[in-house]
């Protein structure tokens, strides 16, 4: 007899998560399934702490896949909003299905979860508001816009044990979780979606079809390639979307004390001649570490995470150009995952870092250069290069024009011995076509979180999936 299920998700991050335990709430008789192609929380670590050297986990990267997806080995920041902001200038698309009210409500209510399973009670950015503000006058008078929100920081460990309170939570009360399994296909029918086709990841001889009522795709950032490859071959609608490409910046805490300390995280937009295109800080992490991560087929992209009890003396942080492409261009994901390749051949597969000083001198950084350096990369395994030969010349224009912009506001910001870290790509340039209500163009196929495009981070991606199960819910009325 075949297993069909009511609610099918592929992906365990934040957007799955969120919708089984509101789920659970509203009808707890719902036979909800989760897929997952890593591991259980508790199972994940990564072994480049001890090992110094990326040693491409098998069979998915430890930090990209398993339960609570990349969120889990993240900084853990969870960005919420100011009660007098009429829109949403971070963390994605969600406020333009449901409302920036129906947001801000989704945002509260999913915050109360976290809260309700261990998350700090503090909120950063809330404190300064006077000494943020003339940051801010700073900033605007260089070109840039300082976006200031309350942050909930949990922190990389914390955040471990956070989300494994939620795994237990959502297998007490039944709801079936399905770790190291691929899916291989969708199984699609007149137009219908009626379930999945999977894999075990451990032994790909053995298939089963799973069936079920509704099927959301959930797959976060690590699954973006995947989900392409689905819409092209099931005719599922999509947009070309914008694709962030950019670097991981190392500085000295020393240098951003006043950020880190009044904000926490800033989060600056700029948009520096001669393109003017968008730039932006992401996920900065005070006295935190520079990580590797790795993707499909190996591509191996810099991200940086921080904890709450383990400290470096660096603070870094994302510097990401947006890129638009028109026709007759309409694959983003593939022109950032062949600067990533090129990048990583440079490297000879992993990441390169380069001295900003040695970039304006057009020459590359050499290993014994990094040792007398003033900053020291926390990132041991990544591997001194010229990441000039890969990144592009508009992108690198961009970010070089945009740390001269922020040194005017933070003294010391385009210090030559800070530290850039190749490459750091967003894969969310899919954008799937759904509804207000999440459908898209098959029917009973959902897409939620940042594969789909739809949210860029913890906060948003996990109120999307409370927001998905009251849309079921309701459907079933």
């Amino acid at each position: 007899m075949e297993k069909k299920y009511d609610i099918i998700a592929i992906g365990m991050g934040p957007g799955a998560i969120f919708m089984a335990y509101e789920m659970l709430k509203l009808n707890k008789n719902k036979k909800i399934l989760l897929i997952e192609q890593g591991k259980r929380v508790e199972e994940r670590a990564c072994p480049i702490e001890k090992t110094g050297v990326c040693v491409k986990c098998k069979p998915f990267c430890n930090i990209t896949s398993g339960f609570s997806g990349a969120g889990a080995f993240s900084d853990g920041k969870l960005s919420l909003y100011n009660e007098e902001d009429e829109d949403f200038y971070i963390g994605g698309n969600l406020h333009k299905y449901v409302g920036v009210e129906e947001t801000k409500k989704l945002i509260d209510y999913t915050d109360e979860i976290y809260l309700k399973f261990g998350a700090d009670n503090k909120l950063e950015g809330t404190e300064y508001k006077e000494e943020v503000k003339k940051i801010k006058e700073k900033a605007y008078k260089e070109g840039l816009t300082l976006i200031d929100i309350p942050i909930r920081h949990l922190g990389t460990e914390k955040a471990h044990e956070l989300y494994k309170r939620l795994e237990d939570y959502l297998e007490e009360k039944n709801v079936e979780l399905k770790f190291k399994t691929i899916v291989d296909d969708l199984i699609i029918e007149d137009g219908v979606a009626k379930g999945v086709i999977v894999t075990d990841a451990m032994n790909k001889e053995k298939k089963e079809e799973i069936y079920g009522e509704n099927i959301i795709v959930a797959v976060g950032r690590k699954g973006a390639n995947w989900l392409v490859n689905m819409c092209e071959k099931h005719n599922i609608k999509t947009e070309a979307g914008v694709v962030d490409i950019g670097i991981r910046y190392e500085l000295s805490d020393e240098v951003m004390k006043d950020i880190n300390k009044y904000m926490y995280e800033g989060k600056f937009i700029g948009r520096p001649g001669p393109f003017k295109d968008k730039v932006r800080t992401f996920c900065q992490n005070p006295s935190g570490f520079v990580s590797e991560e790795v993707y499909d087929n190996n591509l191996s992209l810099v991200n940086g995470h921080s904890y709450k009890d383990r400290k470096s003396t660096n603070t870094n942080l994302a510097i990401l150009v947006s890129h638009h492409f028109n026709y007759p261009f309409s694959k983003p994901i593939e022109y950032g995952r062949n600067i990533a390749k090129n990048l990583n051949e440079l490297g000879n597969g992993n990441i390169v870092v380069q001295r900003l000083g040695d970039i304006y001198r057009g020459k590359r950084t050499w290993e014994h250069e990094l040792e007398t350096n003033a900053i020291k990369p926390t990132l041991k395994s990544a591997v001194a290069g010229d990441i000039t030969f890969a990144l592009g010349y508009r992108t690198l224009t961009d970010i070089l024009q945009f740390i001269r912009s922020m040194d005017k506001v933070v003294e010391g910001f385009a210090n030559p011995e800070n530290l850039l870290y190749a490459p750091e790509i967003k894969f969310y340039s899919n954008q799937v076509v759904i509804d207000e209500n999440f459908e898209t163009s098959i029917k009973n196929l959902y897409s939620i979180g940042d594969g789909g495009g739809m949210t860029r981070g913890l906060m948003m991606a996990s109120a999307s999936g409370v927001k998905m199960a009251r849309i079921l819910e309701e459907k079933d009325k």
